[in-house]
């Protein structure tokens, strides 16, 4: 399942929704039990600022995939892809079935969980870079003027690609996966990794791929509290070995999760500013969400906005 944003003209359906209603039980209950609160304190079908089948602002569109935190859903970049859209890209998040609490298709059909076994962090990852390049093959389609849809339900009118600026950008193993995937696929042109180690195994210096041959290709690392490149040995491998423009940026007062939507919905949820400040720190959130709207844009403004 993916979701697509663009640029849209005024119309189109009713709002959609944050999550659908098959998945947003799940993820809800997930996401309470790890805060320790009610489950019933979080409703994941509230309306986002984008509209179903909106007609979209004409024009090929350069195009930006992102790929979640393992065991989260593609929703958790919701606001951030949002923003993208609003500045003239075409984005599409990418869920990773079977590793968020639920997954739902069209019809009704939800995918659970399913818990990989201990040790599986290279088969999650491979599995994750095959998603995202069969995703690149359907966009392929779609920008040839296919219907990709697994249904063939009716297209936007007016969605155009352009598959000659791609770029991609992920949470935590979202990041990792962003890496791999440059390695393995020359079709995207930039990315970024949001506070994810590439690293299999810390301890045993076991990195991915992205790490011990680099790219030629530009990249950006953004981090959060205590995690750079000075306590993260892949990223310093990483940073050796890259060749294309490279640049490191961190938010000191932020954690893992201020790279997600939790920064901005875990302080309306009126709790204990200390029972939030492992996931998201204590950075205030509009600044923390401002900083990254301004690296993430400008980034794929150099990268992906020419000609």
């Amino acid at each position: 399942m993916v979701t697509v944003r663009y640029p849209a003209r005024p119309g189109g359906g009713p709002k959609a929704p944050y999550l659908t209603p098959g998945a947003a039980g799940p993820v809800a209950g997930q996401d309470a039990n790890l805060l320790g609160i009610p489950a019933d304190r979080l409703d994941y079908t509230f309306p986002t600022h984008a509209r179903t089948g909106a007609p979209a602002v004409g024009g090929p569109r350069p195009v930006v995939l992102y790929s979640p935190s393992a065991q989260f859903p593609r929703s958790v970049g919701t606001a951030q892809l949002e923003q993208l859209a609003s500045e003239g890209y075409v984005t599409v998040a990418v869920d990773h079935t079977h590793e968020p609490a639920a997954v739902e298709f069209p019809g009704g059909r939800v995918e659970p969980q399913v818990r990989p076994p201990a040790g599986a962090g290279k088969q999650l990852i491979a599995t994750r870079v095959a998603d995202i390049r069969f995703v690149l093959g359907e966009l392929e389609v779609l920008a040839r003027g296919g219907n990709p849809d697994a249904e063939r339900r009716e297209l936007p009118a007016g969605l155009s690609l352009d598959l000659t600026r791609v770029g991609m950008f992920g949470h935590s193993a979202g990041g990792f996966t962003t890496g791999e995937t440059m390695v393995a696929d020359r079709r995207i042109d930039a990315g970024a990794d949001l506070d994810g180690s590439m690293a299999y195994s810390q301890r045993d210096r076991d990195f991915g791929r992205v790490v011990t041959e680099g790219l030629d290709r530009p990249f950006l690392l953004m981090s959060a509290g205590n995690h750079s490149a000075a306590s993260d040995a892949s990223w310093q491998e990483f940073l050796r070995n890259q060749r294309g423009w490279i640049r490191e940026l961190r938010v000191p007062d932020g954690e893992h999760f201020s790279y997600t939507d939790y920064q901005v919905l875990l302080p309306q949820l009126g709790l204990d500013p200390a029972a939030v400040a492992p996931y998201i720190g204590t950075v205030d959130a509009e600044r923390s969400f401002a900083t990254q709207r301004t690296a993430l844009g400008a980034f794929f403004c150099r990268y992906l906005a020419r000609g």
